[in-house]
């Protein structure tokens, strides 16, 4: 349920509540009294007789404290800082780390804020407990989580292990994966190439301009182990320059003249002055593919504590579980969820914009990705922010995607557009597209663009066969027949799944969770 807060709510002892939120706050000037011109945003707000524990992941437009305030008698804190906002009620502060733009905490305390000396704006996820009853010092609204069982999915966090790229960008060595490619023909001799599905992707070729950069792919010349069968791949750029990088890459064909005498590139500037001297001919194949960077000089993706992932890992974090260069392989998280018929598919997240969600997902910051919010390279996915709670990206039933795989009209691409139910209590499983486009929008269900920090949330986020590098390609086919006729539907998927782990979907039915 949602609860507005207000400053005359009695306290409640001992009443403990759930609580899983994800909001976006925007800072303003410090309430407390002599507190220069700090900016202040409250999460959890102060209240006698509450006590609040649990975690929060933030992102922010700027460097950030996490604060925390803890109730003391009279102004005595033995010397530690002190806030109030009257002189009556005073709470101890608590400034957790250094500052910086994204991170977690965990808490515990009677109210929770987010502390820098210039203004921000931050996304906060918050997930915890609350003993007490919730009133405001600052009015907003807080999300509470009845408990009620959550919906359960057999196996809705994989390992899939994916062969590893070596290619060059400034002379320096980088490592990514090939995934999709919009030209039929190119998209299996790569797969052959690296021993991968690469995704046949229609939809890439509308991509617009601003959200490519280029590769460069040999023909001829030095023998490697580049995408085509030469020298490694050249790039443009690499998550490492701020402001540009794009996983989808113009592919560019580079072929030695005869006569010449070639030699390894070891970078773009290099390939355009080889061109300029007459040594190589370049041509724009007109084809894009998809090529995430997973690590470049000086950086590389976020890698998870652990490397065994079940269906109880979590969402966000870090996308990747392991990674071995020795072997040349990436073992990435994929993601459970449903295709628009309702069968099940697997994703990976290997980028996204603007950079706050990014972060909190554990994916690579992507800007030049925004150009493509809405348009023609890019489908929708949605997700539900509130509901029955699931190993969905906001921790709510399982994303939901409009196309798939071997669909004319498939994309790694995706706009996210968020799902959220008017009445939390009338929620229900929405396991298909049609199952969505059947409720009332604004009266049932309200569907609407995500936008986090007001910039368009786009995420490259591939359909993948978690199975085929385990099993080989014909064991994971019949892996994936057998899954899509067991899940035809989606809601039956959802029923069978629960029947399996929880009993039935009788007590999951009449529960409800919400989101922000």
């Amino acid at each position: 349920m949602a609860a507005t807060l207000a400053a005359d709510q009695p306290a409640q002892a001992g009443v403990t509540r759930k609580m899983h939120f994800t909001q976006t706050v925007e800072s303003s000037p410090d309430p407390g009294m002599d507190r220069g011109g700090d900016q202040m945003a409250i999460i959890l707000s102060p209240n006698e007789g509450t006590l609040y524990d649990g975690s929060m992941t933030y992102a922010a437009d700027g460097p950030v404290q996490v604060m925390v305030l803890h109730r003391i008698d009279g102004d005595g804190s033995g010397g530690q800082a002190v806030w109030t906002v009257d002189g009556e009620d005073h709470f101890a502060v608590s400034l957790i780390g250094p500052g910086a733009s994204s991170g977690s905490s965990e808490f515990t305390g009677s109210a929770l804020a987010l502390h820098a000396e210039d203004g921000f704006t931050a996304t906060v996820s918050v997930d915890g407990w609350m003993r007490g009853q919730l009133t405001e010092v600052v009015v907003q609204t807080v999300n509470i989580e009845e408990e009620a069982p959550p919906l359960k999915l057999s196996r809705a966090r994989v390992p899939v292990e994916m062969p590893l790229v070596h290619g060059l960008y400034g002379g320096e060595g980088v490592l990514y994966v090939l995934t999709d490619a919009s030209d039929l023909e190119y998209s299996a001799f790569a797969s052959e190439r690296i021993g991968w599905d690469v995704a046949f992707s229609p939809l890439l070729a509308n991509a617009t301009a601003p959200a490519l950069s280029d590769v460069y792919v040999f023909t001829n010349g030095v023998e490697g182990n580049g995408s085509g069968r030469y020298q490694d791949d050249v790039f443009t750029d690499t998550p490492g320059q701020p402001g540009g990088y794009s996983p989808l890459r113009r592919v560019n064909e580079v072929e030695w003249k005869f006569g010449q005498n070639p030699e390894m590139l070891s970078s773009a500037e290099e390939v355009l002055g080889a061109e300029e001297d007459g040594r190589v001919e370049i041509e724009d194949t007109g084809i894009v593919a998809n090529m995430p960077h997973v690590k470049w000089p000086d950086g590389q993706m976020d890698v998870r504590d652990s490397a065994e992932i079940t269906s109880d890992s979590e969402y966000g974090g870090a996308q990747l579980a392991a990674l071995d260069e020795a072997n040349m392989t990436v073992t990435f998280v994929a993601h459970r969820g449903w295709g628009p018929d309702g069968r099940t598919v697997y994703h990976i997240i290997t980028g996204a914009t603007p950079a706050g969600p990014a972060g909190m997902m554990g994916a690579v910051d992507s800007p030049a990705l925004e150009d493509l919010a809405g348009g023609a390279a890019a489908a929708a996915v949605y997700q539900f922010n509130n509901g029955i709670r699931g190993p969905g990206p906001l921790g709510f039933q399982p994303s939901v995607f409009s196309t798939v795989r071997d669909d004319d009209n498939y994309t790694p691409i995706w706009s996210a557009l968020l799902v959220s139910w008017d009445d939390p209590s009338d929620a229900a499983i929405l396991g298909t597209v049609a199952d969505i486009e059947a409720l009332e929008p604004g009266e049932v269900i309200t569907v609407a663009a995500a936008r986090p920090l007001n910039s368009a949330h786009v995420i490259n986020a591939p359909l993948v066969d978690p199975f085929q590098m385990q099993e080989g390609t014909d064991a994971a086919d019949d892996q994936g027949m057998a899954e899509d006729g067991a899940d035809e539907g989606g809601q039956d998927a959802a029923e069978d799944d629960q029947a399996d782990e929880d009993g039935g979907m009788n007590s999951q039915a009449s529960g409800n969770s919400t989101g922000p």
